[in-house]
């Protein structure tokens, strides 16, 4: 039998999942590691933590299958956008990743507009210039950390540093390389042009693949570590929503998904390049060679779910473990029981500030409308329900770019329950699917490795093969009109309140 190993770098931890060739997982490993805060807004981690939990995936999923690694074709690897990694001359860390969420750097944004141009760079870049995105970080580092950065000598993003601990080798890929404001995302190359205007050396940036391309293969010293074969190829792989998109199926026009993750994602496939003028959504390179998507995103969606979980459902927490249950099962029993819009309350999920459409890094959590007979019940669903409505945010914007979708996605950790699904397919006013694999970006930039190594003619044929989707959850119009409603005031809160957050944050 020959396998296929997909890691997936997230926020939280990193999945490694080995899989057979067509498709069927064998046998899965996820390590958890620590997100850093040293001041509000700030977002950190270790690529140590990264690596060291992609050699104990590895090797756990091996051990678990008893898999003949010399068997295994190819490695994919898909991982959290934006984050910067810097290395010394000798492939040595500099200092923690500022990872995606991270919100420092308001002041390099507008310095990166100003050298560009606000028009041109949405022309190269297809966004504006963006906290989250890697460019603002690589400025924030020169204009505050001046000595760390005359030691740099590669600029990598979280998953190519994993691949460079795997192979020796600093390359990316096309999807990934499009969320660093570097990357001439129609042409899909670096852009001269914005590297000359920040007065960043490209001999800094790795060498840009296609997503189903090789780039390299595991050395002798990563399979001393990991158990895998050395001379193993290694895909570019993809960002972590364009791997999704891989592993939902959504790769040609008129498909789309929606991802409940720690970030919440509107993503949707395009064969030719749109741009909004406006920059409230982003256009990136997808995993298909000569392809686009489009895509909203909200900083905060599992996230605001996870936060509500660790510090108010600690009862639900321990339960759970009796049960043998997850808490997200208990939570999702206690908010069905509340009826939609919370009984007048609604929560803005601007914990981490916001992208789509916003654009706006000092907006920050509010629930609204709070009063003395609600209970954490209430709570609990409202952030639910603030969560799908700032995924309706991201729709409505590229409905308005004339983008068509006739077939929506969940998935993500929120796309598994039931009741969320509802809830976007209600907001959304259109059927909802899931697909049978459970696995979503680690079988995408599997199935990515199997293109890399020949087993699949295309990425576009291996996913009409693999990819199997579940009945749809259709929309209730009753549900539909009374979401409407509460959506509605909803929209007007963050304009009323657009002014109260930049004081906040001045003080």
């Amino acid at each position: 039998m020959e396998y296929l190993l997909g890691i997936d770098l997230g926020t939280s931890g990193t999945k490694t999942v080995l899989f057979d060739i067509s498709g069927q997982p064998l046998a899965s490993k996820t390590v958890e590691y620590p997100l850093y805060q040293p001041e509000n807004g700030w977002a950190e981690q270790d690529p140590l933590d990264w690596w060291n939990a992609t050699v104990e995936g590895i090797k756990a999923v091996l051990a678990k299958s008893g898999a003949d690694a010399s068997l295994i074709k190819g490695i994919g690897i898909s991982g959290q956008m934006h984050g910067l990694v810097l290395l010394d001359k000798g492939g040595n860390l500099l200092r923690r990743s500022i990872i995606w969420c991270d919100q420092r750097t308001g002041q390099e944004c507008q310095e990166i507009t100003n050298k560009v141009g606000a028009e041109r760079l949405i022309e190269i870049t297809a966004n504006p210039a963006l906290t989250g995105f890697t460019a603002s970080k690589i400025m924030w580092v020169k204009n505050h950390e001046p000595e760390i950065y005359e030691k740099t000598a590669h600029i990598l993003l979280p998953k190519d540093y994993v691949r460079y601990m795997l192979t020796g080798e600093f390359a990316t890929e096309v999807s990934d390389a499009s969320g660093m404001q570097l990357l001439d995302v129609p042409a899909r190359k670096w852009s001269d042009e914005v590297l000359t205007k920040l007065d960043i050396d490209k001999s800094l940036l790795a060498k840009v693949y296609e997503s189903p391309e090789v780039t390299g293969q595991v050395s002798a010293k990563a399979a001393e570590l990991t158990g895998l074969k050395a001379g193993t190829p290694v895909a570019g792989g993809a960002g972590d929503n364009a791997a999704a998109a891989v592993g939902t199926g959504t790769v040609e026009d008129g498909r789309a998904f929606t991802t409940l993750g720690t970030s919440g994602v509107v993503f949707a496939h395009t064969s030719k390049v749109s741009i909004d003028p406006a920059g409230r959504v982003h256009t990136f390179c997808c995993a298909v060679p000569g392809e686009w998507h489009v895509m909203g995103v909200t900083q905060a969606a599992g996230l605001s779910l996870k936060w509500f979980r660790d510090n108010f459902c600690n009862e639900e927490i321990l339960t759970s473990r009796g049960m043998n249950k997850d808490p997200y099962y208990l939570m999702d029993a206690q908010a069905e029981r509340i009826p939609i819009g919370c009984e007048r309350l609604l929560y803005l999920p601007y914990l981490m500030g916001e992208r789509t459409p916003h654009l706006d890094p000092d907006c920050r959590g509010v629930f609204f409308g709070l009063s003395a007979l609600h209970t954490k019940q209430h709570l609990l669903r409202a952030v639910m329900e603030g969560v799908t409505y700032s995924q309706r945010d991201s729709l409505e914007v590229l409905r308005g770019m004339g983008i068509t979708i006739e077939e929506m996605y969940a998935c993500g950790g929120g796309g598994s329950s039931p009741l969320w699904r509802q809830m976007l397919s209600d907001v959304f006013n259109c059927p909802v699917k899931t697909v049978t694999s459970k696995e979503g970006p680690a079988l995408g930039v599997a199935i990515l490795a199997g293109v890399a190594a020949g087993i699949y003619k295309s990425v576009g044929q291996a996913c009409r093969d693999i990819i199997k989707t579940n009945p749809a959850q259709n929309p209730v119009e009753a549900n539909t009109r009374e979401y409407e409603k509460f959506y509605q005031v909803y929209k007007s809160l963050y304009p009323a309140l657009k002014e109260n957050f930049a004081m906040l944050s001045s003080l």
